[in-house]
């Protein structure tokens, strides 16, 4: 017997051994490489998900590893991960100790990798291989987040289909954030690109909104309550739709972004528009099949009626002009036309929805932060009772609605709410509960107890839902290329009537009052109160930067152009765009210096917008100065021209060259030698250390780049790049030297505003003092120096 028990034991543990080898065969090895990983929307929401991912799934058929990649070095990014890694935590029924073990685990499977070249990810792949090799399992597949500005989608899906794709056998899946375009042919422009490196069941466009609970519930709920929605989800029952999503915050910091895109590109044109389509499409018969689901969304596009101006009310917060102008350095005539509130009416011609109203609606420095969707029902009938005698479960009186609820607001999370005088819903037990009473909640007119409601047993963040549906392949709940055409198709000819219109103003928060409600007749849409009187002036007849020639004579013995702050700008992003066509002929790359501040944004959006012959692949960027602040700080020179250049271009990111302030989880500690190594840089680079360009700004006390008064620090000696400390905070910086500077084949100073004015005069007067007046010491040896100067920093 003894013998047979041991036989049978050791078949079992065979079979047992096979299982889990079979399972594991059948799973594989997924590597998720995140992109951008130390950036702001990685370290706020990415990676939790990919956490929340690995909780889930652990111990599955799956076998993980995890790959923050970025331009940082690596030790730097090992360390930004290692920080990262403290913040995460666990669903709250995770007890503290399994939660530090988990932790534990999922920070051994996760690494950090410099991206920058060919070779950088080729030696990925390899690392990716010589894992799975280890493990004794094979491939499934691989992730890659682009948690990146779109100007550098290009040369990182060159990067990946050239040098890490996966063997055959092994899925790709590409993960894409918004903005997909600004219009209709940006738009197809980009997915042509993408569309050359990557085949279309391996990209996955997110759209936040798509992951957040109460819009995902949305066709699961249609579906589980087919029987009794099949009668009302119709032009017959529906007296119109409300699709809302309203924001205290204003637009202040963002600025550049909201100049170029505004708030119906920002949200109506795509988080709104894929709820609409959610609420309206057929229902298709197998509503896990994501080929059906594209094509019945896709009818929904087809069917939407084109939109008119009168389509649409628009609507701008008083302050917002006034927050451009200091951003943007514009000039105090500027008025900003930018729509920060909207209400678009849009109707569906199809038999299912022919004449009801689908309102749309988003604006910020409104009343209260919500987001809702609400489906509400006609009434017909007439109860001869007092309304304090209706019993909600029974009165045909009561307003009848759906509403799903996506979250904020008096509820302050998301719900689904069925007026109890249409039918009790299903939602699946195991993700969706009753909402306990809340005495005193009123919801859209009416208390909490007038509906059926219900709330997630878990709340979850969008980005953890959506990055679980990316892992599992659930296509449906991420926007494909023909959807995106579709719906750039049905806006942009509305953006293209709207692009001179007026919006109107409105003071902001609790003050709006009812200035922005709106009615609608047939197709048109208006305000329901006439137009007030502006409360700031709005846009006159200033005068035109044509109107006027640009002065050109001598300041400080050199050229000297002066004009008003449009074409002044105008004349040095020509001029800059001159000088780089011309480098490149000559040498074939263009080395361009630039200075944080106020001064140059202007120029950077100048150069953004309007210069597209620009050889901006041919370019190698470059920072004059930088705060001693993290890279992704406000405050940081990079940020600015992040923020309002390198997102609208498409310059490799490679031939970007920040500063390393930033090093060993220090700022600027002269130990970390980031001085010297970014000397090093450019002098492997940039021929004789001489930039073809180096534009500065002139301080109110003289200094330029941060090289300031009374410092002897730069301002002579063989060091290319010192750190410096300013009389104001940030106090520490780096910044290239005088020398340096004076290296370049030419230089140009920016200098605006009336502010400027008095040091204008003094510096005109001031022979070469750099120590009193480090602006006096720039003068290229063998260069070019020239002085751009508005009217108001040159004549007062």
């Amino acid at each position: 017997r003894r013998p047979g028990c041991w036989k049978m034991l050791t078949v079992a543990m065979c079979v047992a051994l096979l299982g889990c080898l079979r399972a594991q065969e059948l799973g594989g090895h997924v590597s998720v490489i995140l992109l951008g990983a130390t950036g702001d929307l990685a370290r706020k929401y990415l990676w939790q998900g990919l956490f929340q991912l690995y909780l889930d799934e652990a111990g599955q058929a799956y076998s993980f590893s995890f790959h923050g990649a970025a331009l940082t070095s690596t030790k730097q990014g090992q360390e930004f991960i290692a920080k990262v890694m403290e913040s995460l935590s666990c669903p709250e029924d995770v007890v503290p100790g399994r939660c530090a073990e988990l932790k534990g685990q999922f920070q051994q499977l996760s690494g950090y990798h410099r991206l920058k070249t060919g070779e950088d990810y080729a030696a990925l792949s390899t690392d990716i291989e010589a894992r799975v090799q280890r493990q004794g399992v094979r491939e499934a597949g691989r992730i890659f987040y682009f948690s990146v500005p779109p100007f550098a989608y290009a040369d990182i899906a060159r990067n990946i289909n050239g040098s890490c794709r996966p063997d055959p056998g092994a899925w790709l899946r590409v993960v894409l954030e918004k903005p997909f375009g600004h219009d209709h042919l940006s738009a197809q422009q980009l997915a042509a690109e993408l569309g050359s490196f990557f085949r279309e069941e391996e990209m996955y466009r997110v759209d936040h909104y798509l992951g957040k609970q109460a819009v995902a519930q949305i066709l699961p709920f249609r579906d589980q309550n087919r029987k009794a929605l099949d009668g009302l989800w119709n032009r017959h029952h529906v007296e119109r739709v409300e699709i809302i999503m309203k924001e205290t915050v204003d637009a202040e910091g963002r600025t550049g972004f909201y100049e170029e895109y505004g708030v119906i590109r920002d949200v109506l044109q795509n988080h709104l528009t894929e709820v609409l389509t959610l609420v309206a499409m057929e229902l298709p018969h197998n509503t896990s099949s994501p080929e059906s689901m594209l094509q019945h969304k896709l009818r929904t596009f087809q069917a939407l009626r084109g939109l008119q101006k009168g389509s649409a009310v628009l609507g701008q917060y008083q302050a917002y002009s006034e927050q451009v102008r200091r951003e943007q350095q514009k000039p105090d005539t500027f008025h900003s036309r930018t729509p920060t509130f909207a209400g678009i009416l849009v109707h569906i011609d199809n038999l299912r929805w022919e004449g009801v109203p689908f309102i749309l609606m988003s604006g910020k420095a409104l009343d209260e932060r919500v987001g809702y969707v609400r489906i509400l029902f006609r009434n017909q009938a007439y109860c001869a009772q007092n309304d304090k005698r209706w019993v909600a479960e029974q009165s045909q009186c009561l307003p009848r609605q759906i509403i799903f609820y996506i979250g904020h607001g008096e509820l302050g999370g998301p719900a689904v709410l069925v007026s109890r005088n249409l039918f009790r819903p299903s939602l699946p037990p195991e993700s969706w509960k009753e909402l306990e009473g809340r005495p005193g909640l009123h919801l859209f007119g009416r208390p909490l107890s007038d509906y059926y409601a219900y709330g997630p047993v878990r709340e979850q963040d969008a980005y953890s839902v959506l990055i679980s549906r990316i892992f599992h392949g659930r296509k449906d709940s991420f926007i494909t290329t023909e959807n995106l055409l579709a719906s750039w198709a049905f806006w942009t000819p509305l953006l293209d009537s709207l692009a001179h219109e007026v919006p109107r103003l409105y003071p902001g928060g609790a003050e709006n009052g009812p200035l922005l409600d709106f009615e609608f007749r047939g197709a048109q849409l208006h305000f329901s109160q006439r137009q007030p009187e502006q409360l700031v002036p709005g846009p006159g007849p200033a005068p035109l930067p044509s109107d006027f020639q640009v002065l050109r004579a001598t300041y400080r013995d050199s050229p000297l152009i002066s004009a008003w702050p449009e074409e002044l700008i105008a004349k040095l992003a020509d001029d800059i765009e001159a000088a780089a066509v011309r480098a490149v002929r000559r040498v074939g790359t263009f080395h361009l210096a630039l200075s944080g501040g106020s001064s140059p944004v202007a120029l950077f959006q100048q150069l953004a917008s309007g210069h597209f012959g620009f050889p901006w692949a041919h370019t190698h960027l470059w920072l004059v100065d930088e705060r001693c602040v993290p890279l992704w700080d406000p405050e940081s020179n990079f940020q600015g021209l992040q923020a309002h250049l390198l997102q609208h271009i498409r310059v490799p990111y490679y031939n970007v060259h920040p500063m390393p302030v930033h090093l060993h989880q220090r700022l600027c500690a002269a130990e970390d030698r980031g001085a010297q190594m970014y000397a090093g840089e450019i002098s492997a680079l940039v021929a004789n250390s001489s930039f073809d360009l180096v534009l500065l700004g002139m301080g109110m006390d003289g200094h330029t780049a941060s090289l300031f008064p009374h410092s002897p620090t730069g301002l002579d000696g063989e060091p290319l790049v010192v750190l410096t400390e300013s009389p104001s905070g940030p106090q520490q910086r780096m910044s290239l030297s005088l020398p340096l500077i004076n290296r370049a084949r030419k230089v140009a100073v920016l200098v605006m505003g009336r502010v400027k004015r008095e040091i204008t005069m003094l510096v005109s007067r001031v022979g070469h003092e750099p120590k009193k007046w480090p602006i006096s010491g720039v003068l290229p040896s063998s260069g070019q120096l020239v002085w751009y100067m508005d009217y108001e920093a040159f004549l007062g």
